[in-house]
């Protein structure tokens, strides 16, 4: 029998995991259902005409009550439910991880496997999913099917696109538990907590130099390539870093961005700011107390 489609985004429908395609399949009245056990007779009968109600069944029925998300088979919204019962009935017998679904189980076994199944016909490149890999090939298309509905910035992966809808929302959902400061993403969690730790992985092959992240890696890779990636658009003049072209742009734009809090004097760079503040901080003492001298030598 065909696989036909069970829901939206979650798995296909086949005799040994709905239980409404085991009973046509069948042709029995009591069909097979997927515990976590495995493969038990339903408590539920189904008859012939049960083939009908499946796919045409009532709002109640292929409905999730909680967020109304649809599906077309009872077995398909059953696993569903446990995104909101928190229900994890199928455990990796390796490291006793817990998952709501057989087919995440089996997706996760392969960590421990060390398993690649799908592999890129591209590049090679093998994954331990085919979820990964579809998501993968969208580098070789190009095609980024998720969209934000405000700015109708596209991208690639779900994941990419819920970060992405922190910067509309102000969501600074990751907390850094030493100082506090808040973050949009997990990633930019982990970086910042190297500050804290002193942890710098990523090192500079050429000079051994190393980095708290990725990036800043990359960029001090174009001191030794020579490489100048980023140019003015006014001026044409390129630099190694995007901070770099940055700065540079206050040139043309005028903007003064870093302000003085004692004489609201305005700087295009911190480094100035900073070196200007030693001006304020010059202090002689007057009486019993310590006042600020400006311009005092």
């Amino acid at each position: 029998m065909n696989n036909i489609v069970c829901c939206i985004d979650l798995i296909l429908c086949q005799p040994e995991v709905c239980s409404w395609m085991a009973a046509t399949a069948t042709d029995v009245d009591i069909p097979m259902e997927l515990t976590g056990s495995g493969m038990q007779p339903s408590k539920q009968s189904y008859s012939a005409s049960n083939s009908e109600e499946h796919v045409e069944s009532s709002e109640d029925r292929v409905t999730c009550k909680l967020c109304r998300k649809k599906f077309v088979c009872p077995s398909a919204l059953n696993i569903h439910m446990r995104t909101h019962t928190g229900e994890t009935p199928f455990s990796c017998e390796v490291c006793d991880k817990k998952f709501k679904d057989p087919s995440n189980l089996k997706s996760h076994i392969r960590v421990h496997t060390g398993e690649q199944s799908f592999s890129c016909k591209v590049c090679n490149k093998e994954f331990s999913r085919s979820s990964n890999l579809r998501t993968h090939m969208r580098l070789h298309t190009g095609e980024k099917p998720f969209i934000c509905y405000v700015c109708d910035k596209e991208f690639s992966k779900t994941s990419n696109l819920s970060s992405h809808m922190r910067t509309h929302t102000g969501e600074r959902r990751f907390t850094c538990v030493v100082c506090d400061k808040n973050f949009t993403k997990s990633t930019h969690l982990k970086t910042h907590m190297r500050i804290h730790t002193g942890e710098t992985p990523f090192s500079c092959k050429g000079c051994d130099k190393k980095f708290s992240d990725a990036s800043t890696l990359r960029t001090h890779m174009n001191i030794h390539t020579g490489e100048k990636p980023y140019s003015c658009e006014v001026c044409s003049k390129k630099f190694s870093d995007l901070s770099a072209l940055t700065m540079h742009m206050r040139v043309h734009t005028g903007e003064k961005p870093f302000c003085c809090e004692v004489c609201d004097k305005k700087f295009t760079q911190s480094s100035g700011l900073r070196r200007h503040m030693v001006v304020h901080t010059r202090a002689v003492p007057s009486n019993s107390s310590t006042r600020l001298q400006i311009g005092v030598e």
